[in-house]
Parts: C-alpha cells; structure tokens; sequence
C-alpha cells in the first residue's frame, strides 16, 4: 500500500492500472510521482553526505599504522565534521528558509564533495583535519533542509515514517560508505577511498538540479498545519524564529533526540576497529561486517518510524511513548552485550541494541514538526539537527576515542549506552507536557495569522 502525499485537498482522478493517460489525467499522475522523486533525489544526496562522512571509519587502520595517531586523533577526524554540522546547521537553516532551499543545497553538496576530494591528497593530519572541517561546513545544513522538503510535499500522518527513512539514509549511507571505502582502501588505497565518495556526490549535484526547483516544490506543497493558516491572497503566514525556543515540549524533544543518538553515533565511528581489534579481522572484512550493523541502525530508524507512525495514529503522544520504547530496548540489548565475551551471543545482543539505538529518529523529528509553524519548519529541524549533531554525532565517537586511549575500545564502549537514560528522561518529560505544547503552537500560529 502506497503512502499517500494529499491531506484534505480536492480529490484527483483515480488512476486505473491500465490508464493509457488522458490530457486531464497526466497531470494528476504527475502530482503523484513528484514527491517521491523529491525523496529520492534527497535520500541519495543524504548517502553521498554520510559516505563521504562515514569513509573515514574504514581507513581507521589505515591512517593509525601510516600517520602513528591515536584513538582520540581519529576520532577528532569523525568529530570535526559533526561539530561543524552542529555549530553552523542553525544560521545556514534560517538563510536557506530564505534564501533559497534547492541553491543552498546545491551549493553544500558541492562543497562537501570537492572537501571530500582534498581528504584523498592530504598529507598529514593536520592538512585531513582541515579538509574534514570543509566537509563539515559543506554538511550542514542539508539534513535539516532536506527533511523540510520532503516533509512539505507530504501529508502529516506518515511524518514519522518518512523522517525515520530520511534519517536512515545516513546509516545507509556509512554502510556504502565503510563497507566500499574498506575494500578500496585495501586494493587501491585509501587515498581512493575518499575519491570514489567525491565523484559520485558530484554526479548526484548534477542529477538534482536538473530535477528539482523551489518552483515545483511550491506547486507541490502540502499543507501542514491544523492551525489558522493565510488564505490565497493574503501574505504568506510568518511566526517569529524565537517560537523555536519557547515552547518546553519543543526543548525535549531537540534534547531527547540529541542524546538518543550518542550510542548510535559511536556504533557508526568505531565498529570497523572493534572488529579489527577484538575480533582479528583485516580491515576490509571489518569493514564489510560492520556495515552490517550500520545497516541495522538504518533499517531500525525505517521500522521504527513506521511503528510510530502505527502507534500514533489515534493518540499523538505515542510517539513520545515509542522513542522512550527504543531507547530502553537499546540501552538493555547493548549494556548486557558489551560485557559479554566475543562470540555469537554478543553479536547478537549488539546487533539488537543496533537495531534500535536510533529508533528514536524519526519520532522525535515528527515531534518537532507536529509542534512548530511551518514558515521556520527547516529551522526547527535545523534546531533538531544541532542537537543531533553537538550532544551525539560529535560527542559520542570523540569521548568514547578519549575514553579508548585509557580503558582501551571495548571498555570505553561499555560506558557508550548509558547516555540513553538523560533521553529517557527527556522524552518522558516531553510526553506529559506534548499537549501543552501543540495547544501554544496554536496561540502562535492564530496570532500570526492576525497580523498577516
């Protein structure tokens, strides 16, 4: 069954299977294909991103035997970029909510791209370092631009299922990413590595702007909001930017969402060396099987928005319900199955705990979509983003790199899980104040309706 992309809108012509396509019925058949190109053009772009982020975990080896770096250097490589992302997603959100979404997209993906491109001819650290910081700045905003389109072209009630997607597109790409960058590292080089990620964001640049334009996105936008909205011809309903961070429930929610993906975080940046180190494979193969638990993160972030989107169909606030449900699966599964020993019960518990360690994703971006005005939407997923990106992505791999170079990786590992109880706590504090916080949505979005 096919997720739909209209709310309450005028009924178009049903499509029959074998339609042959009249003049009045091509344009209806093309409303309904649209969106889902917008998707996938988006996604692809999201893989390029997390590959050309997530490459460096699979030359860990690599770089360790050539440059002699320690476990906090290499995770200093991972971090970088997802500071990056945190620091600036904010202000690159609010100029691109005006600027322009699609030229600010096509302009990061190239610089990510081209920043990919100098990692491949470093020299030393310092010169990798500063190419990662490239590829930060060029990253940084497009998750949460990204996700504000496509959220735009379809209709709420499947939210969580496609943010969960969305967000999945970045383990899917680390999958790509680590399991292809070993194997080049260890054929060609991994110099290579980083090469192969470049050209083919560049390819996909190219691929996008030929397809998508603020034109059609506008053609094709649905709307989000139960509130009072402008009506044709008046001027589009604006609420002012600090409705970001005024509502409480909005705050457990960036809170909740930014500390559930600490551990995940850490599952993508050092899985490939936890393998090389404890379980005496070569770096490719280590590669290839720790993109099986990248692939678990991202299939879990899918299911488990489609949970959610199930759950919460009668009662908004489960989706409060099922993030505090997947955090608590994950922290158990992984707590119990870092103090095993190596072997098949241990990959199994992990591989659970994987599963569900970012489960949490694509409810929590439902959240904050349901409770902030469509007018600063990408602000507010770029707000989510900073959170994502300063309390896990860019936290997680270099405290547990710094942790490593003391208590070796699996001890510094066994800590990783319980970051999930302050989100636990969050999202459960977000759940009893959600009501609250939809009814304030509402006094804002009348009031800007007012002044409009």
């Amino acid at each position: 069954m096919g997720l739909s992309t209209t709310t309450d809108q005028p009924a178009e012509p049903t499509v029959d299977p074998q339609f042959t396509g009249t003049a009045a019925e091509r344009p209806a058949t093309r409303r309904r294909i649209y969106p889902w190109l917008v998707f996938a053009l988006t996604f692809g772009l999201l893989l390029s991103d997390y590959m050309s982020r997530q490459v460096l975990s699979a030359v860990f080896p690599f770089l360790k035997a050539e440059w002699a770096l320690s476990d906090s250097q290499l995770a200093s490589l991972t971090s970088i970029v997802a500071l990056m992302v945190g620091l600036l997603t904010f202000p690159l959100s609010l100029l691109a909510d005006r600027w322009g979404r699609v030229r600010s997209l096509i302009l990061m993906a190239v610089l990510w791209s081209i920043a990919t491109l100098f990692c491949a001819v470093a020299a030393n650290y310092e010169q990798l370092l500063a190419a990662r910081f490239l590829v930060g700045v060029g990253e940084a905003a497009y998750g949460s631009v990204g996700i504000a389109w496509m959220l735009s072209v379809f209709a709420p009630r499947v939210h969580s299922t496609l943010s969960g997607a969305f967000m999945a597109g970045g383990s899917f790409g680390s999958v790509v990413g680590v399991s292809l960058g070993g194997v080049i590292a260890v054929h060609l080089s991994w110099r290579w590595s980083f090469a192969a990620m470049a050209v083919l964001g560049l390819i996909l640049v190219a691929m996008f702007r030929a397809v998508v334009t603020e034109r059609r996105l506008a053609a094709h936008a649905v709307d989000q909001d139960a509130a009072p909205v402008a009506r044709p011809d008046s001027r589009p309903i604006r609420v002012p930017v600090s409705t970001l961070f005024t509502n409480p429930a909005v705050w457990c929610a960036y809170l909740g969402g930014g500390l559930q993906i600490f551990t995940s975080a850490v599952l993508l940046a050092w899985t490939p060396s936890f393998f090389n180190r404890y379980y005496g494979m070569a770096p490719d193969k280590a590669g290839v099987i720790a993109s099986v638990f990248v692939l678990l993160i991202g299939t879990g972030m899918v299911v488990c928005g489609m949970i959610t989107d199930r759950v919460s169909r009668r009662n908004p606030a489960g989706k409060w319900s099922s993030a505090i449900a997947f955090c608590v699966i994950s922290l158990a599964a992984l707590g119990i199955g870092l103090q095993l020993e190596t072997g098949a019960a241990q990959l199994t518990l992990i591989g659970i705990g994987a599963f569900f360690s970012a489960g949490s994703s694509g409810p929590t971006a439902a959240m904050v979509a349901s409770l902030t005005h469509q007018s600063v939407r990408a602000s507010a997923l770029g707000s989510l983003t900073v959170a994502n990106n300063i309390l896990g992505l860019a936290t997680g791999p270099f405290v547990i790199g710094i942790l490593a170079d003391h208590r070796g990786l699996l001890g510094a590992l066994q800590l990783a899980p319980l970051v999930y109880l302050p989100a636990i706590v969050a999202l459960f504090v977000g759940r009893r104040i959600y009501a609250s916080g939809l009814a304030k949505l509402a006094a804002q979005s009348a009031a800007a309706a007012a002044k409009a």
